[in-house]
């Protein structure tokens, strides 16, 4: 731990309990973490007064406490996952000659916060600030097939839950199903005139440390000029791009 021995071992605990389904004791703590007790309780004590742990005496146990809420609200705040992906997407749109998204997931929607715009790239529907079907694009379809099971049973009930565009979309929950488990066989999205006729998109999701899928990045192009080698060429450069991003919201370099 360097020269900081202390600062380390204090956001171990912090790391410890953030992971952990519910608070624990400090022998516990002490035991994971491999600490002495006397070192245990001593951190215990400090993270307690600036707020980062709570202690709960009835049960004698530690959890973590509002400073460290605020913390994460700040980094929520300060929007990470945007900064980092508005400069890659530029990139991405400039490596592939196609227009890029950026979108996350809002209930059965996804919200597009970035549009990258290749140089001569058609103008799409796909802007920031658009909410479109997440069953119907590309990105949205690539952030669905990284959910649980049981997490797209209560997003898509029953067929009302299937809105189409235009009269094009999934038929059937079922079928929705089949193409969500293609996806994840393919290693990426794919959505064929779904949301603009005549255009396609490719897909990737974002992941967080958790595996959890947080973002869709995704290029769309008009269909008839990309043949299946290109898509395959597109899908790896989106997957290229969705990989960093999940490495550095995972600390990874």
């Amino acid at each position: 731990m360097g020269n900081a021995p202390a600062a380390g071992h204090a956001l171990d605990v912090l790391t410890l309990l953030a992971t952990h389904p519910g608070p624990m004791p400090a022998g516990a703590i002490g035991r994971a973490l491999g600490l002495p007790r006397s070192s245990t309780y001593h951190l215990l004590t400090v993270l307690c007064e600036r707020g980062y742990v709570a202690h709960l005496p009835q049960e004698r146990r530690y959890g973590l406490g509002p400073a460290a809420w605020e913390l994460g609200s700040a980094y929520q705040r300060q929007a990470p996952l945007q900064r980092y992906a508005r400069p890659m997407l530029a990139r991405l749109a400039e490596r592939t000659g196609r227009n890029a998204h950026f979108a996350v997931l809002h209930g059965r929607d996804v919200l597009y916060v970035i549009e990258e715009r290749a140089p001569g790239g058609p103008r799409l529907v796909t802007d920031v600030g658009v909410r479109l079907p997440a069953h119907l694009t590309a990105s949205g379809l690539a952030v669905l097939s990284a959910l649980p099971a049981q997490q797209i049973r209560a997003l898509f009930p029953g067929r009302d839950a299937l809105v189409d565009r235009d009269g094009r979309g999934w038929p059937t929950v079922s079928a929705l199903r089949r193409e969500l488990m293609a996806t994840r066989a393919r290693g990426y999205a794919l959505e064929v005139d779904l949301v603009t006729a005549g255009f396609s998109s490719v897909g990737c999701a974002v992941l967080d440390h958790t595996g959890h899928p947080v973002a869709g990045v995704a290029v769309t192009y008009p269909s008839a000029e990309v043949g299946a080698a290109d898509e395959a060429r597109l899908a790896d450069s989106v997957a290229r791009t969705t990989t960093t991003l999940s490495n550095l919201l995972a600390g990874r370099s």
